[in-house]
């Protein structure tokens, strides 16, 4: 299973930033910081979340295809991740709502980077 997932970014300090009020809406919070990664989790042996500088030096670029789910609690929750994201400066790629009928309710965003992410809860 996962254990972290990285995203790459070109201001560590922003994203930092970004990522401290975004994860602090789930409990997670820092885990490891160096000058070129940040790691956020809710505890240890749970899936993680990190930010890091690319390690080849090249600017870091936003992956086609790839998306970062973070499990929310509920479709509250969820509508709250998405405004915070927005309320930090990140953008909309997808309001708050439910996707399809397996009681799936997510809602889409873009972090400072433009790496996507989506906060989501299963309902019913």
């Amino acid at each position: 299973m996962i254990a972290y997932i990285t995203l790459g970014t070109n201001d560590l300090e922003k994203a930092g930033s970004f990522y401290d009020a975004l994860l602090g809406e789930v409990g997670a919070t820092r885990f490891s910081t160096t000058e070129r990664m940040i790691i956020w989790g809710t505890q240890p042996g749970q899936p993680m979340v990190a930010v890091c500088t690319p390690h080849d030096t090249k600017p870091a670029t936003v992956g086609n295809g790839v998306m970062v789910a973070l499990t929310a609690s509920s479709s509250d929750q969820v509508k709250a991740l998405h405004a915070r994201a927005l309320e930090l400066g990140g953008s909309d790629e997808g309001e708050p709502g439910p996707r399809g009928d397996s009681g799936f309710y997510g809602g889409y965003f873009r972090d400072l980077d433009g790496n996507k992410l989506v906060a989501f809860a299963h309902e019913g």
